[in-house]
């Protein structure tokens, strides 16, 4: 497999809205997502779309690891989640299950060493297709909802700054954490990654 170039802010690739994968079982879209997957290690990452490495189509991977999963729900009151085995989400679609939206963290490897607080859906349903073309339909909250939310966006164009409501919370992960700035103590309670406060 191979490692691919990540697309960074700016790139027309991340700007525009991703054309449909129209055979999820074709061999260059398993080509692909096998790409995917190395490269997200490589960087390493939470998640990744497809426009992420140029590839202008709806497709996205992710996965939360144990560890993750159990840092990252607290501080909302809530129970902690269960990690997410790596998973690809094809012609993906988002149903918000409520109005009530969660501020967190999030990075982006599209963004390299940059952090911001965005606020999202904290419920949601989402639909896709998996690889072998079988239908995925899974609820989600907290973290999880977060980071599919996170991926989605770029299949639309979206990067995460576009979210935000206070853009005094957007900067280097390296000057945001300081005692004296509102991210500094919160990104000190977890071991951020880089992508989408661990997303991709």
């Amino acid at each position: 497999m191979a490692i691919l170039k990540v697309a960074r802010m700016g790139h027309p690739v991340l700007n525009r809205t991703a054309d449909a994968v129209e055979d999820p079982t074709a061999p260059e879209i398993q080509r692909l997502i096998a790409d995917m997957v190395d490269t997200m290690a490589d960087a390493p990452g939470i998640g990744l779309a497809a426009p992420q490495v140029h590839v202008p189509k709806r497709l996205v991977i992710f996965h939360i690891p144990e560890t993750r999963a159990h840092q990252e729900e607290d501080e909302n009151g809530d129970e902690a989640e269960e990690a997410v085995p790596m998973t690809v989400l094809i012609n993906p679609e988002i149903e918000a299950l409520g109005e009530e939206r969660v501020a967190g963290i999030e990075g982006c490897l599209s963004l390299p060493g940059m952090v911001g607080m965005v606020p999202r859906f904290r419920h949601i349903r989402y639909k896709a297709l998996a690889p072998d073309g079988s239908v995925i339909e899974r609820e989600a909250s907290g973290y999880h909802a977060r980071v599919v939310q996170h991926e989605c966006d770029h299949l639309d164009g979206i990067l995460y700054p576009q979210r935000m409501e206070d853009l005094s919370t957007l900067g280097y992960t390296d000057e945001m954490d300081r005692d004296e700035l509102p991210l500094g103590a919160r990104m000190r309670e977890k071991e951020l990654p880089t992508e989408a406060a661990d997303d991709g």
